[in-house]
């Protein structure tokens, strides 16, 4: 269940949006200042919903003592509609602007696509990073880790465990590692494909000797443990 943060002075539309989005199923905290608005945010909610205009601590100066601590979406409240404002917050680092007054259904709306896109956002990063038995790759780092101990791999090797990883049980030909790898207009030829898997194959027996991770098909290639 995701947890929201209402942060705002006026504690009946505070109640109103609590009860609502209690309704559609979310868990809810509730804070009438910007400070108990502070406190709470440590508790890593999953959206913020921010009133701007509050008497001891304005919502954009909230934003910014928390946003470097908090990655949730943040929906400003505000009675004022200027183009300015609405600037301001998502300068700030604010994702959205709801001006007072409001449709509930249109609150709701917008937080269930805000969540929405979070979720979506969050399995990107999962699947950029693979893991089997003692190995990992992180895809966007270029990383590969055998028993957590960082494997030097050139940015070829990479590119073939990268391959053979994200297609496990596939067998691949050496010309089609070639040609994935090195392209059309390569100057070398096959027999480069088998060096570089040799090398691949000793960085990782290196610290993990009970597990190949790549196995020769005699006649056809290459593929990644399934």
């Amino acid at each position: 269940m995701e947890t929201i943060l209402v942060v705002d002075d006026e504690k009946d539309l505070v109640m109103i949006i609590k009860d609502s989005l209690e309704a559609n199923g979310y868990n809810v905290l509730t804070a009438y200042n910007g400070f108990d608005g502070i406190e709470l945010s440590r508790k890593k909610p999953d959206l913020i919903i921010l009133d701007i205009m509050m008497p001891d601590i304005d919502g954009f100066n909230v934003c910014n003592l928390i946003r470097d601590n908090i990655d949730c979406p943040i929906l400003f409240l505000s009675a004022k509609d200027s183009e300015v404002d609405k600037i301001k917050g998502l300068a700030i680092g604010g994702d959205d602007y709801i001006t007072k007054p409001f449709s509930l259904k249109e609150l709701v709306s917008r937080v269930k696509a805000h969540l929405r896109r979070e979720k979506r956002k969050a399995k990107k990063e999962d699947n950029s990073y693979l893991n089997f038995k003692k190995l990992s790759i992180d895809l966007k780092g270029l990383n590969v880790k055998v028993n957590n101990e960082d494997i030097n791999l050139t940015k070829r090797e990479f590119q073939i465990v990268e391959l053979l990883a994200l297609n496990p049980g596939q067998v691949f030909s050496k010309d089609q590692i070639y040609e994935k790898i090195w392209g059309y207009d390569g100057l070398g030829d096959t027999s480069t494909v088998t060096e570089h898997i040799k090398k691949i194959r000793f960085k990782i027996s290196s610290i993990d000797k009970e597990n190949k991770y790549i196995e020769t098909v005699w006649g056809l290639g290459y593929k990644w443990e399934a």
